[in-house]
């Protein structure tokens, strides 16, 4: 019976661009993956793609390896995502919330990472790549119910840095609330609150309209922006993070995201 999926014809795209340019299968894998090679005018990312001795394969002029370094994506989340190191914020986001259970089934954020969903106000100027998508490893969770800022990164410098800083970390949030605000309450968000029986640290919150509060606070806990709003006579609607360290989410549209550029730092 013939192989009628792979005829003996078809050889692997890596085999035809090692012959071709007489350089190893992994530096020929390396040159597909980092989307160098077209087969008939197409690029082709798959170093196990099928190609026939017919086909047109071709080295982009401009190849090289350097765009192989690892790369960190900067995610706005939507509301109803779950991000997080697996079941340390899954959990966390149905402490406070009584519509928590929907978390359960909640979808990934990391589904959302897609070339489609790139934001067009990039300014890293890097090449989208499938390669991009793979290997990211996310140290910055996010509640289900909260949106904004999640970074997800192939670098082990950032991972390390994301992993052992996050505590001692800044992060900023917009924090959308109802309601009246009781007398002293905004000087008692900064600072006088507990929270699970132990006094928080003092807080920078500020009002940036009626109906939102700047919140720019470490070492963040589940349910926490929820209970000092309570505190105070607020409900929370919403909780937006927009910024974590020094690094910004940007005009990064909700569902899509952005790289983080090479002279940004955490």
């Amino acid at each position: 019976m013939p192989d009628l999926v792979n005829p003996p014809e078809h050889i692997r795209l890596a085999k035809r661009v090692a012959e071709q340019l007489r350089c190893s299968r992994t530096t020929a894998e390396q040159y597909i993956e980092g989307g160098w090679v077209r087969v008939d005018g197409r690029v082709v990312e798959a170093p196990g793609a099928r190609v026939t001795a017919l086909q047109t394969v071709a080295l982009d002029p401009d190849a090289n390896l350097m765009e192989l370094t690892p790369v960190t994506l900067l995610l706005h989340k939507p509301v109803g995502y779950e991000a997080g190191l697996g079941a340390s914020d899954a959990a966390g986001a149905h402490h406070h919330h009584s519509h928590g259970s929907r978390s359960q089934g909640a979808p990934s954020a990391a589904t959302l990472l897609t070339a489609a969903s790139h934001a067009a106000e990039d300014a890293s100027g890097t090449r989208v790549l499938q390669r991009h998508f793979r290997q990211l490893e996310c140290f910055t969770p996010l509640p289900t119910p909260a949106s904004g800022l999640v970074v997800y990164t192939q670098d082990r410098r950032i991972a390390r840095k994301l992993a052992e800083d996050i505590e001692s970390m800044e992060q900023e949030c917009i924090v959308e609330v109802a309601g009246q605000i009781a007398e002293g309450g905004l000087q008692k968000l900064c600072h006088g609150l507990s929270f699970n029986g132990r006094p928080l640290p003092p807080i920078k919150v500020s009002w940036q309209n009626e109906t939102r509060l700047r919140f720019a606070l470490k070492g963040i806990r589940p349910g926490q922006i929820p209970a000092m709003c309570e505190a105070v006579g607020l409900l929370v609607m919403a909780i937006r993070r927009i910024r974590l360290g020094r690094v910004p989410l940007a005009k990064v549209p909700e569902g899509q995201w952005r790289y983080l550029q090479p002279w940004e730092k955490f």
